[in-house]
């Protein structure tokens, strides 16, 4: 691993080796950290029925653990990203994974629905640094718009294999033996990516290049990349993308397992299968971002999501008024299912285009800067779940109008950025 590590940097009395953007090991290693959101996002999702019974609860109440979930990543990122401005990348990662780790054995041992909401919302707070650092890392070692493009699709891909399989185990699990062993399962993946990152990942962010920021001159700094019209229209076409997808995250099992009669096993096969072409998509944008512009692909990226979001509340009107009434996959469920493939697999483009264009401009805070867009995502994700939450079950309509909210108000958030938006010009330092 040695030939894949820049010059080294001195600084504060010690020696950092901060590693090449061309390492083939680091989008591995970064994206199996950003993985610990979306594993712990997606390998539930097959349990609710049975944590519903286990726990005594009703359904609602345990689909709004995933609201807590989204709200305390969004919350945690607004610190977290600021302290590895301050401290580096490496130590808030080992904090954060360990905090996960903990929290999450305490999910699998929760006597009832508050302990494990309030473990939930622990582990999130820790889970955010694995969500926000690896994207600031991306933005440490390529400062170009096209290349940090190419590189977060290759860490989405790696990021992404983790949720394809996460729902097939939970899945398994819930049939097999007790949904407990999910979250026994994920804190030992948090104990993992804690000791990955103390034995492998180096600074980034040497001491030299570090922000010393009091809070006022923190809110000061998120007001401002507020007030920059290429970070505010791309964190919120990121963040209207993850009110749809959550939007899809929060309902799906309710749709899938209870209206239409998937076993838990096959609503998760499901689920990896949209995870397969949002990744697929994410790939072939590392080849798209060399021939053509990036702005235009998130514009293309964008209409097509909206009209595949389009085409499933027309879908999910019709299955409204003509309910599906055997279980598996009858013609309207295969018609369905793809529209809300047009719908999200776009997603996998739109998603490392928008956080670039974000992140592009502000290399001096890319921890901040990561942080509130992140927690932008992960604030509408939460609203998401929540509207879900009220809705009524037993049709995809409340799934499908969050899903083309989101689409629509990502169409929206495109007309909000620069007119050289797309340039891939190296950063400028604030």
């Amino acid at each position: 691993m040695a030939s894949d590590v820049r010059p080294s940097l001195s600084g504060a009395g010690r020696t950092y080796e901060t590693p090449s953007a061309t390492a083939w090991w680091l989008p591995v290693l970064l994206g199996l950290l950003t993985a610990v959101g979306p594993i712990s996002t997606d390998i539930y999702l097959p349990a609710f029925p049975a944590m519903e019974k286990s726990l005594h609860t009703s359904l609602g109440s345990v689909q709004m653990t995933l609201s807590i979930w989204f709200a305390g990543l969004a919350i945690g990122q607004l610190s977290v990203g600021p302290m590895s401005d301050r401290y580096g990348r490496r130590m808030p990662l080992i904090v954060g994974n360990a905090i996960f780790a903990l929290a999450s054995a305490v999910c699998a041992a929760a006597p009832d629905i508050l302990t494990f909401s309030a473990a939930r919302f622990v582990a999130s707070i820790g889970a955010s640094a694995s969500l926000v650092i690896p994207t600031a890392c991306v933005r440490d070692l390529v400062p170009d718009r096209r290349e940090g493009a190419k590189m977060m699709s290759k860490l989405v891909m790696v990021m992404g294999v983790v949720p394809i399989l996460a729902p097939m185990l939970g899945g398994l699990v819930v049939t097999v033996v007790s949904w407990r062993v999910i979250f026994w399962a994920s804190a030992a993946y948090g104990l993992i990516c804690t000791a990955l990152v103390l034995r492998v990942l180096p600074e980034t962010l040497p001491p030299a290049r570090r922000a010393r920021l009091s809070p006022m001159t923190l809110l000061t700094r998120y007001i401002s990349l507020l007030g920059h019209r290429d970070f505010l229209s791309h964190a919120l076409i990121a963040g209207f993308s993850t009110f749809m997808s959550f939007s899809y995250l929060t309902a799906a099992s309710a749709v899938f397992i209870v209206v239409f009669n998937f076993t838990p096993l096959h609503f998760s096969m499901l689920f990896g299968v949209f995870a397969v072409f949002m990744i697929g998509a994410s790939q072939i944008n590392g080849s798209l971002v060399s021939r053509f512009d990036p702005a235009k692909i998130l514009t293309a990226s964008v209409l097509v999501s909206t009209c595949g979001a389009i085409a499933l509340m027309a879908v999910s009107i019709w299955i409204a008024y003509h309910p599906v009434t055997h279980g598996g996959l009858q013609p309207v469920v295969i018609l369905l299912i793809a529209t809300m493939i047009v719908a999200l697999g776009a997603t996998g483009l739109i998603y490392p285009n928008a956080t670039m264009g974000a992140l592009a401009e502000h290399a001096q805070v890319a921890g901040a800067a990561s942080a509130l867009a992140g927690t932008m995502q992960y604030v509408f994700g939460s609203i998401a779940g929540i509207l879900i939450g009220f809705m009524p079950t037993g049709t995809p309509v409340p799934m499908a109008t969050g899903m083309l909210l989101g689409a629509v108000m990502m169409a929206a958030a495109l007309l909000l950025r620069p007119r050289d938006a797309g340039q891939s010009s190296p950063a400028h330092t604030e």
